[in-house]
C-alpha cells in the first residue's frame, strides 16, 4: 500500500500537480474492463452509466473495449454531449425527465435525440408525454420504469403496467421499447430478513412478471441490473442488457460480493499543508482529556481542500476527525502517533462515489505504468 501511494506522488510530483486533483488509475481501470469482460453473461448487452463516468475519454476507452453502443443516461447536458461523441449511440434515461426539460430539447428538432429513450414512471406523466408528442408532432421511444423492490419509485405491479401500454398502443407517437428495473437495494438486505441472494431472486421474479406484460414488439429493452449487480445476472433473468458504470473505478460504496477482483482505480490526491501536534480550541485540559482516553488526536494534518465524499486511505492510518468537523479549504485529518508524513507530501482519499465527484477537479490525472501520462477533460456538472 505504501509503495503504490509513494509511486503516486512521485508521479505527481513529475507532473508539475501540487493542487487537488482526481487521480485515475488507467492500468486498474484495463483490469476492471477485462474482468468485466470475463464475467458479464455473453446474452447480456453492456449499457455504460455515464453519470458515474462523466469523461468522454474515459467512457470512450471503456466503450471500445467491450464494444458497447448503449449508454444509461441522467442528466441533459450530459446526454447530448455522448450523442454527439458517440454518433451510433442508443441512449436509455436512467430516470423520468421533468416533461418542460425534455419539450426544450425536443423543439430544437435535432435527429440526434431519436437515439434517446425516454423512461416513464407514473400514468401521470405518460399522458404528459403523450400531450408534448403531440404538440411537437414528433415519435418518442419510451420505457417504463418498474418497481422490482427498491421502492423509489416507478410502475408498482404488472396490472398496471399492461393498462399503460394499452394507452400506448392506441397512440400513434408513443413507441414501448421495454422496461427498466433497477435492484440497487439487494446487495444490502441483511441475512435477518433473507439475504441478498433471497432480495435478488425475488427482484428478478418481479421483474419476469413484468416482461409477461409486453408484446414481441416492446421487448427491445429490457433493462436491470446496476454495478453490485449486473455481473450476477444471466439468461435466467430474461434480461437482455445490464448497466455497469462506478465499477470500473471501484469507490469504496460498491465494495460488494457481487464485484470481488475489482481494484480501487481513482483517488483523490490532495498536498499536505500543515502537520500539526493536535489541539483543541479552547482550554488546553480539554484536548488533552479527549487525547488520555483516545477520542482525540496527538498528530494531525491539515490539507490542501477537503469536504469531498471520500474517505482517507493514505497516509495508513489516517481519518476523519468528527471533533474539528470539515472544510472543503483546508481539513483536518487524524495522524497516527508515528507518522512521517510531511508538509508538501500528498494526502490520498478513496472516493464513495464516482459520480460528481470525478467532475469536481476539471480534469483527471491519467496514471499508467508509474507515470501521469494524460490529462482527460471532464463532462459538465451544468
Amino acid at each position: 500500500m505504501d509503495a503504490y501511494f509513494q509511486t503516486l506522488t512521485a508521479a505527481l510530483r513529475e507532473a508539475g500537480l501540487f493542487k487537488p486533483c482526481l487521480v485515475l488509475d488507467r492500468d486498474r481501470l484495463d483490469a476492471n474492463i477485462a474482468l468485466t469482460r470475463q464475467k458479464l453473461a455473453p446474452e447480456l448487452a453492456l449499457r455504460l452509466v455515464d453519470k458515474s463516468l462523466a469523461c468522454l475519454p474515459l467512457l470512450s476507452r471503456i466503450a471500445n473495449a467491450l464494444g458497447a453502443t448503449r449508454f444509461m443516461t441522467f442528466h441533459l447536458p450530459i446526454s447530448e454531449a455522448v450523442l454527439k461523441a458517440f454518433p451510433t449511440a442508443d441512449l436509455l434515461f436512467g430516470k423520468p425527465m421533468p416533461v418542460e426539460a425534455v419539450r426544450q430539447v425536443l423543439s430544437r428538432r435535432d435527429d440526434a435525440w431519436k437515439r434517446v429513450c425516454w423512461l416513464i414512471d407514473t400514468q401521470a406523466r405518460l399522458e404528459q408525454y403523450m400531450v408534448m408528442a403531440e404538440t411537437l408532432g414528433c415519435d418518442l421511444r419510451i420505457a417504463f420504469e418498474v418497481d422490482i423492490g427498491l421502492h423509489r419509485g416507478g410502475i408498482a405491479e404488472p396490472a398496471a403496467l399492461s393498462q399503460a401500454l394499452q394507452r400506448v398502443r392506441q397512440h400513434p407517437l408513443l413507441h414501448c421499447e421495454g422496461i427498466m428495473g433497477y435492484e440497487a437495494h439487494a446487495p444490502h438486505i441483511p441475512n435477518l430478513f433473507g439475504g441478498p441472494e433471497k432480495a435478488l431472486a425475488e427482484s428478478v421474479a418481479a421483474f419476469q412478471a413484468f416482461i409477461a406484460c409486453l408484446a414481441s414488439g416492446e421487448r427491445q429493452i429490457l433493462n436491470t441490473g446496476g454495478s453490485k449487480t449486473a455481473l450476477l445476472h444471466g439468461v435466467r433473468t430474461q434480461a437482455n442488457e445490464v448497466s455497469i458504470g462506478s465499477a470500473f473505478v471501484l469507490p469504496s460504496d460498491f465494495d460488494t460480493a457481487g464485484l470481488t477482483g475489482f481494484q480501487p482505480a481513482a483517488f483523490i490526491a490532495t498536498p499536505v499543508l500543515k502537520v500539526v501536534e493536535a489541539q483543541l480550541p479552547g482550554p488546553a485540559f480539554v484536548g488533552r482529556a479527549l487525547q488520555a482516553l483516545g477520542r482525540f488526536p496527538r498528530r494531525g494534518c491539515y490539507i490542501y481542500g477537503g469536504k469531498w465524499m471520500a474517505k482517507p486511505v493514505f497516509p495508513e492510518g489516517a481519518r476523519e476527525e468528527a471533533t474539528l468537523g470539515q472544510s472543503s479549504n483546508q481539513q483536518f485529518m487524524a495522524l497516527p502517533d508515528n507518522t512521517k508524513l510531511q508538509p508538501d507530501d500528498f494526502f490520498f482519499l478513496r472516493p464513495t462515489q464516482s459520480e460528481f465527484v470525478l467532475q469536481q477537479f476539471g480534469t483527471i490525472a491519467v496514471f499508467s505504468q508509474g507515470r501521469v501520462v494524460e490529462q482527460w477533460p471532464v463532462l459538465p456538472v451544468g
